[in-house]
């Protein structure tokens, strides 16, 4: 059987980055894999000369790459479509204007989801604002489960997990269950405390909450501020987004999601369509839990026991995860559940919906900042 991946925004520095990792069987194993290569005409040529570095690259998994500026093309039958590429907060832009803008790209790539994918294809959203543009996806493709989309917030994970770590000065992979609550933005919550732990070297598992008894001042402050801020520390030290780290996260939440599933005990952070109102959360939007992997699935972990501290944290990334979905149904005017088609008639290429986006440099579709 050959996977069919679709990869949005491909000729972007995540997209860079994330190809080799499709590519050398590090997510499916074996299997193998076709990729589609979704872009801007401008940057098609570009995506050429990536697509010959594939073909350079031998990978034993990798059947055939298809380059192309129409998203009908990219996921026609797609079992796996991966959203990098979106519109960019730019310098004097409200988060409200950029909310808007992805509105439109996201309302048209859930369409054309909606259209061809295949009925159970497995939808990952990189691009920012990912839990909302996730939101707008899937409600455009109705067709398709909410189950199957998910927006990222493992980068998040990984970034809690690094932070712990250092503290501690132990291994980053000895930390388990760390969860990011809530939105990819700096309202997140990343939570030490409530579920995490740390394997000795021993072999224990160890509480967080034990190990960090007398350090709580530092896991409910500048723990959180890290995290939360981790992304424009990036930005501020590599001049550039993070490429590196979010191709590598997109690449593991994947994995884990799609092939490995969650190890016994152990959960992974991702944000999902809550359906059930888990943890008292209002339900109709994308926001990330605790969750449990199996079988292609991802499932909520319930029950975990949050202090008043956390619960005030969910209530802040819940309120503005409720105000970005109120900005994107103000542009398209629809109720919550029913996202309709915004002004563009077709969704015949990418190009066409940056240009519905923004009037301005279609370039800036090409880079999702993480």
């Amino acid at each position: 059987m050959t996977i069919k991946v679709a990869l949005s925004g491909a000729a972007g520095n995540i997209g860079y980055a994330l190809l080799p990792l499709i590519s050398s069987g590090y997510i499916f194993g074996s299997k193998a894999v076709e990729l589609r290569l979704l872009e801007i005409p401008e940057a098609i040529g570009s995506l050429a000369g990536t697509k010959m570095e594939l073909v350079d690259c031998s990978f034993p998994c990798l059947t055939d790459v298809v380059i192309t500026s129409d998203p009908l093309v990219a996921f026609n039958n797609a079992d796996v479509i991966i959203l990098v590429g979106g519109m960019p907060r730019r310098k004097g832009m409200a988060r409200k204007d950029l909310i808007q803008a992805n509105t439109k790209i996201f309302s048209s790539m859930g369409r054309a989801i909606d259209e061809v994918a295949s009925s159970d294809v497995k939808v990952l959203v990189v691009a920012n604002p990912a839990n909302t543009n996730c939101l707008v996806a899937l409600t455009e493709a109705s067709r398709i489960p909410t189950k199957n989309f998910c927006a990222l917030s493992y980068l998040d994970h990984q970034r809690a997990k690094g932070q712990i770590a250092k503290r501690l000065g132990v291994p980053t992979n000895s930390i388990k269950n760390v969860t990011i609550w809530g939105n990819h933005s700096e309202s997140q919550y990343p939570d030490a405390l409530s579920c995490g732990y740390c394997v000795d070297k021993d072999g224990k598992n160890v509480p967080l909450s034990d190990l960090l008894a007398d350090d709580k001042g530092w896991a409910n402050n500048e723990f959180i501020t890290s995290v939360q801020n981790r992304g424009k520390a990036v930005i501020e030290a590599r001049g550039l987004s993070s490429a590196l780290s979010a191709a590598q996260a997109t690449a593991d939440c994947l994995k884990i999601w799609l092939v490995t599933g969650t190890k016994a005990g152990e959960i992974i952070s991702m944000a999902v369509y809550n359906d059930q109102g888990y943890y008292g959360v209002r339900d109709g939007i994308v926001f990330s839990f605790p969750c449990e992997c199996r079988n292609g699935e991802w499932f909520v972990k319930e029950g975990l026991q949050l202090s008043e501290f956390s619960k005030n944290k969910l209530n802040i990334t819940e309120e503005e995860l409720l105000e970005e979905m109120a900005a994107a149904q103000e542009l398209i005017g629809s109720s919550p559940m029913k996202i309709r088609s915004v002004s563009m008639s077709t969704c015949s290429s990418v190009a066409s919906l940056a240009t519905a986006a923004t009037e301005s440099d279609m370039s800036v579709y090409l880079t999702s900042r993480m």
